[in-house]
């Protein structure tokens, strides 16, 4: 792929600060920080790090999607719905939660194995899709394609979670556009290119190495969170890898046009429909069935 006939820049920069995050676990979170409160239809972006001991037992979610993309170790998860089972190191879970959902999220520790550590997305869903039946798209590390832009023996590869690059696609189809990709660049100088589709929503969050955006831009260093600005006329976005070794996440996504009303877990658009998500978790109903009967074996 040519390189981005004019490319986004970095308009904000919003370092991710290290915090705890209940019992042992470490968070570092940009979206959905006072910093960045919404960037539609992102809600949050949290890169965890679970150590032994903690984790997230039994709780509820409707409105949103929850991605989950592990960097090392691994996570089991299960919910109300009898789903079950473990993202590995390399693998994503796509969960819509829709009208609601009842689930547990614990780290898997074991000698000599490396502490779980991950980025977790919060999307928001289309007003008209916020109440659809709960579902799951996951990704083994295996099932995760992978485009090389200089060839295999180059140094970017491009690990596409949901959406297309250098003629790569991922089989998850997300409820609203939304593309993620793990863009790792392996020498100094190397660059990436992506096209973006005019007017989505796109950011940038590196954990490791510094990177330079787009034409004169300045370095960028790790737990960074680089929101792209959006002109209709910038194509895409280009990269240079400031140093050996960077990696990060390229996320692009179509604004929605809907108010962000939220109440810790649930998402909706109105305080009217918050009220109603509350009151259906309280009564056990429309979608929270399980609410009061419900118990996970690995969060309990």
């Amino acid at each position: 792929m040519a390189a981005a006939n004019v490319s986004r820049k970095v308009v904000q920069k919003v370092l991710a600060i290290e915090t705890a995050e209940g019992a042992g676990a470490r968070v570092r979170r940009s979206i959905g920080s006072a910093g960045l409160r919404n960037l539609t239809p992102f809600l949050m972006l949290d890169h965890f790090h679970v150590s032994k001991g903690a984790g997230f037992p039994d709780h509820p979610h409707r409105g949103q999607a929850t991605v989950t993309y592990m960097l090392e170790g691994s996570s089991r998860h299960e919910d109300s719905a009898g789903h079950a089972g473990t993202i590995e190191t390399g693998g994503v879970q796509w969960m819509c939660a829709g009208k609601g959902i009842i689930h547990a999220e614990m780290p898997v520790h074991a000698p000599g194995v490396p502490e779980p550590r991950g980025l977790q997305l919060w999307v928001d869903l289309p007003k008209q899709y916020k109440l659809v039946e709960p579902s799951y798209q996951e990704l083994a590390p295996e099932g995760v394609p992978t485009a090389y832009p200089d060839g295999p023996d180059g140094p970017v590869s491009v690990r596409v979670i949901s959406g297309k690059s250098h003629g790569v696609e991922s089989p998850v189809r997300p409820l609203g556009g939304c593309w993620f990709f793990h863009v790792r660049m392996a020498k100094a100088g190397s660059t990436f290119s992506q096209e973006i589709p005019a007017g989505w929503t796109s950011f940038i969050y590196i954990w490791k190495g510094a990177v330079n955006v787009g034409e004169g831009g300045s370095r960028c260093e790790a737990f960074n969170t680089l929101v792209l600005s959006a002109d209709q006329a910038q194509s895409g976005v280009d990269v240079q890898a400031a140093e050996d070794g960077v990696e990060f996440v390229l996320v692009a996504g179509e604004p929605l046009d809907q108010s962000v009303v939220q109440y810790g877990p649930f998402v909706m658009t109105t305080h009217e429909e918050i009220e109603k998500t509350i009151s259906d978790y309280r009564r056990g109903q429309n979608g929270f069935e399980k609410a009061h009967s419900w118990k996970s074996k690995i969060g309990n």
